[in-house]
């Protein structure tokens, strides 16, 4: 007789219920491909310089696939560069989420008591406020500052002002949901017997949260990691839209796309100008929030290999 197939262990079984999530997949190793195109495009690209004015709203083409904008250039090589930024945004934001929204629910949902009422409610005070109106003023207050204290140590650091309140503003509204979904993760946890049985045995605080608690959420703070990105893509595109997002020489899709609306006019339409950073940018956010439906499912427990 044959002897039985050795026991799948839990990650190896998440891992087959997310190869079956076909949307999933495609949709990871779409954005794989993107986040590949955003590094390599604009550094090989033969069209990153301007062509010139008589190359200026050519429509897309063998030459340039994108077609050109007002200035001459390529929009294939600008809409990935754009891609890059958008990306970076995206990360560092929802890293900030990661790291403030885990650290608080954690300690919110341990601790209990007082100190938990008091967390949580300091939580829905930010949670009243306005989001984008707050990363709004937050950015129109502090940019002057910010601005000139990063000339001071780099004048070459100049355009990158604007990009550091980005992150700080976009991830500083961000982390609320994930601190809620944490708390309510340790609260079920924080009663467990092999939580007990680790105080028992004289474990610390910290110790008790980093070894045993924290691997318990990973997973739904994956997940929601996941979800977190394309919500910090879509406040900075709209952020870039408004023209207080990332500023010239730099680009995001979010600036694309505003850029080529301020060029749609009754007597010609240069809707490529729209249409192409704009469908990259719904793919994106759409592959996001498959691959974040996929890990749900796949990381959930009562799921089957």
């Amino acid at each position: 007789m044959s002897e039985p197939a050795p026991a799948l262990t839990p990650d190896q079984r998440a891992w087959l219920r997310f190869r079956r999530n076909r949307p999933a997949v495609v949709s990871a190793a779409f954005l794989l491909l993107m986040v590949v195109l955003a590094l390599l495009v604009p550094a090989v690209s033969p069209h990153a310089a301007d062509h010139g004015s008589d190359a200026q709203f050519a429509a897309p083409g063998a030459s340039c696939w994108f077609g050109t904008d007002v200035h001459g250039r390529d929009l294939f090589t600008r809409v990935f560069a754009g891609a890059r930024i958008s990306l970076l945004v995206g990360a560092v934001g929802a890293g900030v989420s990661l790291a403030i929204g885990v650290a608080w629910g954690m300690v919110a949902g341990y601790v209990g008591g007082r100190t938990d009422g008091a967390m949580m409610r300091a939580v829905d005070v930010l949670y009243s406020l306005p989001s984008i109106i707050f990363v709004i003023v937050l950015i129109t207050t502090l940019e002057g500052p910010v601005r000139r204290a990063v000339t001071a140590v780099s004048p070459a650091l100049e355009p990158s002002a604007r990009m550091l309140l980005l992150f700080a503003g976009l991830g500083a509204v961000s982390w609320l949901t994930m601190a809620r979904i944490v708390r309510g993760q340790v609260l079920s946890l924080r009663t467990r017997p092999f939580v007990l049985a680790s105080r028992a045995l004289g474990a610390g605080h910290v110790r008790i949260l980093v070894r045993h608690i924290f691997p318990n959420v990973l997973g739904i703070v994956i997940v929601y990691l996941t979800l977190t990105v394309p919500g910090v893509v879509l406040y900075e595109s709209f952020l870039s839209y408004l023209g207080l997002g990332i500023q010239p020489p730099q680009a995001s899709l979010g600036t694309l796309i505003a850029e080529g609306a301020a060029q749609i006019n009754p007597v010609r339409v240069y809707w490529w100008l729209v249409a192409c950073p704009g469908t990259l940018l719904a793919l994106m956010l759409l592959s996001l929030n498959l691959v974040g439906d996929g890990l749900r499912e796949a990381l959930d427990p009562r799921g089957e290999a």
